[in-house]
């Protein structure tokens, strides 16, 4: 799931209008010695944090079916929150400004990856992967922190958000429909014959 979701980013920030068409995209830590590595305008998807969305959490079972028939339940998926620290890397801050603020129109176009983005398992839930863009914080977290445990200075970058549903791997098949009405056989007692006779109970006083 995860590795689809950086794919996902890349092609559509590849796919961006205002994005030229050579400027490199990464993944990587934009750490100090990266940065001083990098010989060419750079767009970085840096994920940064992955935690459960537990207000999403459902303890239920996910039909699925075919021709209107149920074939198989499993549980429903989790919702993961995966967190990507966007920046814009040129000789010149004036052109990472335009550069990020053609990411932020991007970003912006989108409640969630496009449909033609989304592919293996995360296609196969056939759940939306919603995006958010420049939200405040957890309480827990901040991008100064962040920023210092790479160990390179602040700088201006966008805050990135998708949520992403994670099936569970685990699926109960369903027997086949029943087809034919109830019936019952007296064979096994010996009551198969044609030749059986019955008599009536005696009465009871």
């Amino acid at each position: 799931m995860i590795g689809e979701i950086d794919e996902a980013l890349r092609a559509l920030v590849k796919a961006s209008e205002g994005i030229a068409a050579d400027i490199d995209i990464a993944l990587d830590a934009p750490t100090t010695d990266w940065a001083a590595r990098r010989n060419a305008p750079t767009v970085d998807l840096f994920l940064y944090d992955i935690r459960e969305d537990v207000r999403r959490r459902e303890f239920g079972f996910v039909e699925r079916r075919e021709h209107g028939i149920v074939i198989s339940r499993e549980p429903a998926p989790r919702y993961f929150k995966l967190s990507y620290l966007v920046t814009a890397w040129t000789q010149r801050p004036d052109d990472e400004h335009r550069l990020l603020d053609a990411l932020l129109r991007c970003f912006l176009r989108f409640d969630a990856i496009p449909d033609a983005f989304v592919v293996d398992t995360l296609a196969e839930t056939g759940l939306p992967c919603s995006i958010t863009i420049a939200q405040p914080p957890p309480e827990d977290r901040a991008f100064a922190d962040v920023w210092s445990s790479l160990g390179g200075e602040l700088k201006p970058s966008l805050d990135v958000v998708v949520t992403a549903p994670l099936s569970r791997a685990i699926q109960y098949h369903v027997g086949p429909p029943v087809t034919a009405g109830v019936g019952a056989s007296f064979e096994a007692i010996g009551f198969g014959s044609e030749d059986a006779t019955f008599e009536p109970a005696p009465d009871r006083d």
